[in-house]
């Protein structure tokens, strides 16, 4: 999924005034909550790696296994 900076802006606004509104709201509350807020945000990313990176390869043509041999720069969207 792509990120949309806006989503991100809007929830810690609402977080905002909703501390705003509280009497026992604390900054440990306030901190666990953002950090919660962007976490998940974070984790709604798309990794897009491309294709083509180079492998090597070992085993039966039927039970292969092998690692990439080149690295590669991802997209996250």
């Amino acid at each position: 999924m792509t990120l949309v900076k806006n989503n991100l802006k809007t929830s810690i606004l609402t977080l905002l005034q909703d501390m705003r509104t509280r009497q026992d709201g604390s900054d440990e509350e306030f901190a666990d909550r953002l950090a919660t807020l962007i976490d998940n945000h974070i984790k709604m990313a798309a990794i897009v790696v491309p294709a083509g990176i180079p492998v090597s390869t070992a085993g039966t043509p039927t039970a292969q296994t092998g690692a990439t041999t080149a690295t590669a720069t991802a997209t996250i969207s």
